[in-house]
């Protein structure tokens, strides 16, 4: 069976195909269609996601896999692929630069391996149990911010929202508004939560979190210091639907400001 350092350097060069052919398509007219309220997908996620499939399943024939498009393929018992192939693709079609290709690669229902490749915003974050967490070829780090007051911090806010998800969401960016130093609205969850592995944002809160935008970044975080958790303060886990992720010193703070929303 192949080492998680070698599953990582075959997913990274798959990863940075995707990417490129991201990269190369985002110039173009797009063809969108819509899915779940306000929500949409191009063809653009549809070709990444085709390089991403027939890339994993040569690196790694056993495996199974769940997309965020193709949906769950296979039934490997063991090894398991959790990909987004455009994680942030209201951005993409809009042309923004927050957007990424997510890949975690789980043994034993954990994930051992992630990579997150976000190219417009200059960010490649990958872990390998064993070998920690990196973002830009240097160990991650989360900031030593101490107080809300000094932090920023991304918030999601998204077109599959429904009204009362929404109203949630608002009166979180309005709670911390009043007491952060900054609140943004970022939106591609597998990059915002490396931003705060890199040190780049303090703390990250997501009220309805899929798999496929997250698996791959959290054990990254966590490695880099940071915690992700419930607004109750356990740990989240893959299928948890509320994530708030932070660089670890602001947590309690955080969960306390945010704990009647």
């Amino acid at each position: 069976m192949q080492s998680y350092d070698d599953i990582l350097r075959g997913v990274s060069d798959i990863a940075a195909q995707a990417a490129e052919t991201l990269v190369r398509m985002q110039a173009a007219p797009r063809d969108v269609a819509r899915k779940e309220l306000r929500d949409v997908v191009t063809d653009a996620d549809l070709a990444s996601e085709r390089v991403v499939l027939d890339g994993i399943r040569r690196l790694t024939p056993a495996a199974a896999i769940l997309s965020e498009e193709a949906g769950a393929i296979g039934d490997g018992a063991d090894e398991r692929w959790i990909v987004d192939p455009l994680d942030g693709t209201v951005n993409y079609a809009a042309g923004l630069p927050w957007f990424s290709v997510t890949m975690a690669y789980q043994r034993g229902g954990q994930t051992r391996v992630g990579i997150v490749h976000a190219p417009t915003a200059g960010l490649t974050a990958t872990y390998a149990e064993g070998s920690g967490a990196w973002v830009n070829g240097k160990r991650a780090r989360t900031s030593d911010t101490r107080s809300l007051s000094d932090a920023v911090i991304s918030v999601v806010l998204t077109s599959h929202f429904n009204p009362e998800e929404v109203a949630r969401t608002a009166a979180t960016i309005q709670r911390l508004g009043e007491c952060a130093r900054g609140v943004r609205v970022i939106v591609s969850g597998g990059l915002e939560m490396c931003l705060v592995a890199n040190a780049q944002l303090d703390a990250f809160v997501s009220l309805k979190a899929d798999i496929v935008s997250h698996a791959a970044a959290m054990p990254l975080l966590r490695q880099a210091g940071g915690r992700i958790t419930l607004l109750d303060g356990s740990d989240a886990g893959d299928d948890s639907e509320i994530r708030i992720a932070s660089n670890g010193h602001l947590h309690e703070e955080l969960l306390a400001t945010l704990g009647d929303i």
